[in-house]
Formats: C-alpha cells, structure tokens, sequence
C-alpha cells in the first residue's frame, strides 16, 4: 500500500511556531504573512452553522482553502450529526485523516471531490481502511473513472460511496443532465453497484460560475439551478432504482451562502430578489417531496475575499447587512518598501510593497482592476470602507510581479494619505484560496480583543503538496 504522501510535506512544528510567534505584534513579524483574524472566522462558521440549521440541511465543509485542522474544526461546529468533509486533494484527505478518525462516536464521511482516476487508488484505499466502512466518497462524471472505484474496492474489500458530479453551467466538471452520457453514466454505476462494488449515494453540483454573480438575487437563483439540475437527474435515477433515498448535494460559497437570504425578513426587498427567493423555496419544497436530503458545502466562507464581497450574493448594507468589509477574516500583512511621488494618475503617488503575485496570486475580482485592497489597518485616521467594493476609490494593488506590489491612489491626488518606509500594512486579497497557498502557516490574532488586536495568540500550520 502506498504511504502517505503527507509525510514527504512535513508541517513546521505548531509549539515551535507558537513559541516564535505568539505573544508577538503584527508590527514585530516578518513580511509577507498570512494573517486571519478569529473572531471574524468564528462568526462566518458559526453564521453558515445556524443557517443550515435553521433550514434542516445537512452539511458537509470544504477544506481546501485554508488547508488547516483546527479551521477545519471550526467549519464543523460542536453538533451531534455526522461529520461531512469534502476535499480536493489527496494531501487535504491524508491531513485531516486524524481528525475524521476523532469523529468516530458521530460518524464521518470524507468525501473526495476531484473526479477520480488511476493515479489516486492507493492513496485512497489507504484512507478507505483507515476511516472504515461508509467513510469515503468518491466523485465520478465518466464511465471510464468506475475502474479505479473498483479497484478501491478490490484492494479494500470496502464498498466505497458514489457522488455523480452534475454539470449545472459552470462547464468545470461534471456530466450535463437529460443528455446520453448521463444516462450511460447511472447506468455504468448502478450495473456497479449491483456487482456488490460501490453504491450510489448522491448527486453533487458546484455553481463556480455564481462568482460572476452581482446579486442576491443572481445568487439564489443559481442555487434554484442547481437543485434543479439534480431533480431532474433524480427522475433518471430513481427509473432504475426507484426506491433509492438521494442526497442533493449543492454550493459555492455565493450560492450556499445565499441561503441566509431565507431567514431575513426583508418585506422592501426588490421585486427581483422576492421572486428569486419565492422560486427557491418552491424548489426546496419539491426536492423534499421527493424525498431527497438536502446537502450543502461550500469553502471560502470563514476567511472571504474580494471576490466574495464582489457577488453581493447576501446585503452588503442597511440593517440586514451580512457581507461588509467587516466580515473578512483574512489579510495579507506586508511592508511599505518604497514610495514615488507624483508617479501614478493624475500625479498622485505610487507605493511599493514586498507582497506580489506570490503572495496575492494573479486572481481578477470583476468589480475593480486591481489584486488586491488596502484596509485601513495601521493607517492613521482612516476608517474601514462603507461603500461598496465597486466604489471604493483607495489604495489598491494596481501592478503586481513577482515579489512586487505597486499600490495605486484611486482618489483625488491630493486626499491620499502618506506612509513611511516600513510601515506595517494588511491587503486583502481577491481570492483567499489562491493568495493563502503561498504561506507554510497562518498568523491567528483576534480582533475582539480590545487593545490587544494585533497580539498573536496562535499559529496554524497550513498543509503542502498534492
């Protein structure tokens, strides 16, 4: 059996980042760094926690953006139910292997959510007879990936369980519904299963392209899609297994994060937006005639990011406001380097910060030009934006390389404010998943902690490797 390609990444030791780090300034750490403030992320956990609670979904927590334990316990809660994770790698799966196997007493269910092939057999039977029997899923969109299931299953003796990723537009993965190779893809897996060596056990949908999104209402309604894209590829299951329970498996953090917008009792909501939702709980309602267990996931929620605050899938203002500048968790700490005056638009000056595209990544956010926005942290007398990201006229990551950022004034030349060279500053980036994968660790700080804001009080070590 193969090892555990886990163990050729070796993670940096917590004690020995802990005793270098805790107790410390985030003026006092080398730069670049990844920072997450806790407070922030305990209050995206527990938000999305209440609200599949409320709602009477089940859940299952993607790991992939942070890449950590004890963020992963966080995204999970202190419920009684089974605990539901999915990942998109091999090394996430062999890093929370640990934890899942503490889960035992509730039940635990890995789920694998890259389509799989060849080369992860045996890395997977390894966390298959690890976990145990009904504790790894597996992702199929194409008849051809059915012979590694089998060979799981031979190398195991463990029936592993199938997910059928569903294309529902976003055109990344998955087989597109009502189509032939649908069909000739439940009929490959039920002929399986009847052979004793897997069993069908849900449908899986990610709407990647909700990113895009601009609204509430194009949020919730790309989840409707979604659950609709499975109801109708639950018709053509249950035609060969007509008894067969399903669970509907949906999200991206825009769309399953859109689910809040049920429990907010907007009566001034625009028209638009009270007929997505009204189209949404129609939708719900049918996929619990039927039977179906509701299931939702999703990853980038607990840190968020420019991007996220670009979808404006839940309020971004006024007194339901869930989605603000307030509630990013994770920054980018880096250092002012050097300063140009009169060398950007309009003779406003330029800034240099040792934070380029390998720690910001090269991601776009639609809703400015740009790779990344300067909060207001270590600046004095400036406040945390209150207008939209659209509008927001200051300092931005303009130009990047690859050690290099350039900040840009987007005000008027004369109302930017100054910096000195060495000044601590934190970016907030436009894909959390991405910018975070260029550190070995988190710095955690907790902004509820008045005048102790920027006091580290632990470090997380993030995992490495494929």
């Amino acid at each position: 059996m193969a090892t555990h390609v886990a163990s050729l990444y070796p993670l940096p030791a917590k004690e020995a980042l802990k005793e270098e780090f805790v107790g410390k300034s985030l003026n006092d750490v080398a730069t670049p760094a990844a920072v997450l403030d806790l407070s922030k992320v305990k209050s995206n956990c527990n938000r999305m926690l209440e609200a599949v609670e409320a709602l009477g979904f089940g859940w299952r927590v993607h790991i992939k953006t942070h890449k950590t334990t004890e963020l992963t316990r966080l995204q999970v809660g202190g419920g009684t139910g089974p605990v539901k994770i999915v990942v998109s790698t091999l090394v996430e799966a062999e890093n929370i292997l640990p934890l899942m196997l503490e889960y035992k007493s509730t039940g635990r269910v890995l789920l694998y959510s890259f389509p799989i092939s060849p080369a992860a057999v045996e890395r997977l039977s390894v966390i298959s007879s690890a976990i145990g029997p009904g504790g790894l899923s597996l992702m199929v969109d194409h008849p051809g990936q059915l012979e590694s299931v089998s060979q799981i299953h031979k190398s195991t003796s463990i029936t592993p369980l199938i997910f059928l990723k569903i294309d529902m537009g976003s055109h990344r993965a998955g087989v597109v519904p009502q189509t032939d190779a649908c069909y000739q893809l439940i009929a490959s897996v039920v002929a399986l299963e009847t052979a004793g060596t897997c069993r069908l056990l849900g449908l899986y949908s990610h709407a990647g392209h909700s990113y895009g999104g601009n609204s509430r209402a194009a949020a919730v309604d790309l989840l409707r899609q979604e659950f609709e894209a499975l109801l109708v590829t639950t018709e053509a299951v249950h035609s060969v297994l007509p008894l067969r329970p399903l669970i509907l498996s949906v999200g991206a953090t825009p769309t399953t994060t859109s689910v809040r917008n049920l429990l907010i009792p907007d009566l001034n909501a625009p028209t638009d937006e009270q007929t997505a939702i009204a189209a949404l709980r129609s939708t719900i309602a049918m996929v619990r005639e039927r039977k179906c267990d509701i299931e939702a996931h999703a990853g980038v929620y607990p840190v968020l990011d420019c991007q996220q605050l670009a979808t404006h899938a839940l309020p971004t203002q006024g007194p339901n406001a869930l989605l603000t500048w307030n509630d990013l968790a994770f920054t980018i700490l880096s250092e002012i380097a050097s300063i140009y005056p009169g060398r950007g638009k309009d003779g406003s000056p330029e800034v240099l910060v040792g934070s380029g595209s390998l720690a910001l990544g090269r991601e776009p956010c639609k809703a400015y030009d740009g790779w990344g926005i300067l909060s207001p942290w270590n600046r004095k007398g400036v406040q945390m934006p209150s207008e939209d990201l659209e509008k927001h006229a200051g300092w931005k990551v303009g130009k990047i390389s690859q050690e290099h950022g350039i900040l840009g004034w987007g005000g008027k030349p004369d109302e930017a404010d100054l910096f000195e060279i060495g000044q601590k500053v934190k970016i907030w980036p436009n894909h959390a998943c991405i910018s975070g994968a260029g550190f070995d660790w988190y710095l955690v700080v907790d902004g509820s902690r008045k005048g102790k804001e920027d006091e580290i009080i632990d470090v997380w070590p993030r995992w490495r490797g494929w």
